[in-house]
C-alpha cells in the first residue's frame, strides 16, 4: 500500500504514469469512446464506476503537464458544430477546467479544445487510454505529461 494515491488510480495506471516520459499523452476518455479500437499504439486500461473529472483530478495531483512546451497541454474533445446551439454544454469540461485549476498554477490558460475527430487520430498516438465510466457526452480529454 502506499500513501497519497487516489484511490481511483489503480496499480496499472500508476506503472503507466511513471512509464510516461515528458510529451507523452494519457487520454481519459467517457463510455462511449471506443478506447481498445483508437488505443493503437498504447495500454487501456478500465476505469469503470469513476467519472472523467475525478479521474483527471486523481492523474493531475500525481503528474506535470507540459506547460513550459505546449500552449495546450490540456485538450478537451469538442461538440461536433451541428450540435452546438442545440445541446448544452457538458458540464463535464466545467469540471475538468476546475480539475486543472486545482493542481495546476497556469490553470485554464493551458486548456484547448479539439475537434472531435481530431481527438480520435490525436488518441491513436496517446501512451494510455483511460476508459472511465463516464456517462456524459464528450467527456474526454488528453493530457500531455510535462517535466518537473
Amino acid at each position: 500500500m502506499l500513501k497519497g494515491i487516489p484511490r481511483c488510480i489503480n496499480p496499472d495506471l500508476l506503472k503507466a504514469l511513471a512509464d510516461m516520459g515528458h510529451g507523452d499523452q494519457i487520454v481519459i476518455a467517457d463510455d462511449f469512446y471506443p478506447a481498445v479500437s483508437m488505443a493503437k499504439s498504447g495500454i487501456t486500461i478500465n476505469a469503470d464506476g469513476i467519472g472523467a473529472a475525478e479521474m483527471v483530478d486523481a492523474v493531475l495531483q500525481l503528474m506535470p503537464l507540459d506547460v513550459d512546451y505546449v500552449e495546450h497541454p490540456v485538450m478537451i474533445m469538442d461538440m461536433m458544430d451541428h450540435l452546438k446551439g442545440k445541446m448544452e454544454r457538458p458540464k463535464v469540461w466545467d469540471d475538468f477546467i476546475a480539475a486543472v485549476k486545482r493542481n495546476e498554477p497556469k490553470g485554464e490558460k493551458c486548456v484547448g479544445f479539439i475537434d472531435r475527430f481530431d481527438f480520435y487520430e490525436k488518441g491513436k498516438t496517446a501512451f494510455v487510454t483511460v476508459s472511465t465510466g463516464e456517462r456524459q457526452p464528450y467527456g474526454c480529454i488528453i493530457l500531455q505529461k510535462g517535466v518537473m
